[in-house]
């Protein structure tokens, strides 16, 4: 609908786990490089957490189509909430096995051994992906660690990845878990982003649907769109998709910050405490003060503490009397020190005025329009 007004070729911000559109930052990139080791390497167990929303799919995805052209066969289980014999047909089903398998777990066992082998024999990697694996049940974590155990002397025969929420770490760490939690060999960590990886994520999925970042969001709605998400890439698509929509309705480009402060009322958003929006400025203030106990915003530019600076010591009245002679056995009279003149005061130069580098060109970060 709004794709043709703002000169994009496709939606930027579906919620669906695309790798196209994924946008690496450095923990990303880790991320990223860890899963593609722990299965190339036959590592075993791999685990990638993460809050809800911060791209833990996107970023399995991502590893899997990297390894597209290599061999590597993988089993997708999006849907953990399985009982057991449930789990056991799925395995069935995804590795081929034989009809009645599912109706013994000896049978499972018996010929996923002897499919996962001749994968090995043939050099290609076998994938488990288990995604929201925070909701598995305690007797499913089982069988995966049993499955995890499926090996020769020298490799893993079953790569398993583990993808959830920080509840998959805290269950990870009851000794109930500890022989699973041993066997995990790899383990990647996903965090929101931050101001300006906030920016060069929207400018990234604007470019990749052929937009131009800067002539559809403001440098402050950008900033707003960070303070009302948080950093969190699937709620930042949220509000930027239905921005669109509310800008393409009212005839507003580009985007400012009140078409955000109008979506995050209808999505019931409240500004996040931990990011909070900053004080833009095109100059530094004047005079560097300590910020109110319990302010919701931050400022762009550094405020340092004044040191304390003591009160200048008096010049003395005199001079101070010549020094006698004193009887050679005796030290010297220690001198009474001069006064010391204190340096003046160096402020440190102004940081870069640039900001949100995620838009395309060198401009200013702060054109004083909203």
């Amino acid at each position: 609908m709004y794709r043709d007004y703002y000169g994009l070729e496709e939606r930027p911000f579906d919620l669906t786990p695309d790798p196209r559109f994924l946008y690496l930052t450095p923990m990303h990139r880790e991320a990223l490089a860890a899963v593609q080791y722990a299965i190339t390497a036959r590592r075993g167990i791999a685990v990638v957490v993460g809050e809800a929303g911060t791209g833990k799919t996107t970023i399995v995805r991502a590893a899997l189509r990297a390894l597209k052209g290599q061999k590597v066969r993988h089993t997708y289980l999006n849907n953990p909430a399985l009982t057991r014999g449930e789990f056991l047909q799925f395995l069935t089903r995804a590795y081929r096995l034989s009809a009645g398998a599912a109706d013994s777990k000896v049978t499972v066992i018996s010929e996923l051994t002897a499919k996962l082998a001749r994968y090995h024999a043939a050099d290609t990697a076998a994938v488990l992906v288990v995604d929201e694996a925070q909701s598995l049940p305690y007797e499913l974590l089982e069988e995966i660690r049993l499955l995890a155990n499926i090996e020769t002397s020298t490799a893993k025969l079953l790569q398993v990845v583990l993808v959830g929420q920080p509840e998959l770490g805290d269950r990870l760490n009851e000794a109930s878990l500890r022989q699973l939690k041993q066997r995990v060999a790899i383990r990647a960590q996903l965090s929101p982003l931050d101001l300006r990886a906030t920016s060069a994520f929207i400018a990234g999925r604007l470019r990749v649907a052929g937009g131009q970042p800067a002539a559809i969001f403001t440098p402050r709605a950008i900033e707003a769109v960070f303070a009302y998400s948080g950093g969190i890439p699937r709620t930042i698509n949220v509000i930027c998709d239905n921005a669109l929509l509310a800008g393409f309705a009212t005839d507003t480009r580009p985007i400012g910050p009140a078409v955000i402060d109008e979506v995050a009322r209808d999505f019931d958003l409240v500004v996040r405490a931990d990011s909070a929006p900053l004080e833009l400025s095109d100059t530094p203030p004047p005079v560097a003060s300590a910020a109110p106990a319990g302010a919701a915003t931050r400022s762009l530019w550094p405020r340092p503490a004044l040191a304390p600076t003591a009160p200048p010591e008096p010049a003395p009245a005199t001079a101070p009397p010549a020094a006698s002679v004193v009887p050679p056995e005796r030290p010297p009279a220690a001198a009474e020190p001069l006064p010391v003149e204190r340096p003046a005061e160096v402020r440190p130069p102004p940081p870069s005025r640039e900001l949100f580098t995620g838009f395309a060109g060198r401009r200013p970060w702060f054109t004083g329009k909203s």
